[in-house]
């Protein structure tokens, strides 16, 4: 989905690409496995959103992704 966003010009990005367990913060759990966690991190997308979209912009996303 994010490949077909992009190539309809609509930017996102994966909202957390590093799963809490896997951060520096979490050190000590670096070698632990959690991969239903794992997954989703890396599928997670963030829509473009803003106060300032206009309906335009908004129907193109909801259009492109109705279309996916």
């Amino acid at each position: 989905m994010q490949q077909y966003l992009k190539e309809n010009g609509i930017e996102t990005l994966i909202h957390y690409p590093v799963p809490p367990h896997k951060q520096k913060a979490y050190e000590k759990m670096n070698n632990v496995s959690f991969p239903i966690s794992e997954e989703i991190h890396k599928e997670v997308l963030s829509l473009p959103m803003n106060p300032n979209l206009d309906k335009k912009v908004i129907s193109q996303v909801v259009n492109a992704i109705n279309i996916f």
